[in-house]
């Protein structure tokens, strides 16, 4: 493999990773279950799934049955997150967030930056907004 696509890869999953930190910073400062080492580790490991499949994959329908095992397992991840208890359901904004995180690593991987940053900055911003819009009503 060459030099040049070693450093191209290692870039992407550094794109990845960065662009989780906005959400896993907040994951983390509201004590949630996914923060600063889950959601940049799920975002670079489904950068790094593709990226593997993307060097050996021939076909579309082939790399889409991967992307479609890499959803479902992204799904199967966050429901870990979902806890119900007495009170009602908790922790399904750090499901969802797992969840797009991890499709921010696979829009990374398919060099999608345009997608990656809007899913980073509105998962984000819903994270921020949404808390204090729910702790007024």
């Amino acid at each position: 493999m060459e030099i040049d696509i070693v450093i191209q890869q290692l870039g992407l999953l550094l794109i990845a990773f960065a662009l989780a930190i906005p959400c896993a910073w907040d994951r983390e400062k509201e004590s949630r279950s996914a923060g600063l080492r889950t959601l940049p580790l799920v975002a670079i490991g489904a950068c790094g799934f593709l990226l593997v499949g993307e060097s050996f994959l021939e076909d579309k329908a082939t790399n889409a049955r991967l992307m479609q095992g890499l959803i479902g397992g992204l799904g199967f991840l966050g429901g870990g997150a979902i806890i119900k208890g007495n009170n009602g359901v908790v922790g399904m904004a750090s499901a969802v967030t797992i969840w797009i995180t991890g499709a921010i690593g696979m829009a990374v991987a398919y060099h999608r930056f345009e997608i990656a940053i809007a899913l980073s900055l509105l998962n984000f911003l819903t994270l921020q907004l949404g808390t204090k819009i729910k702790k007024e009503i």
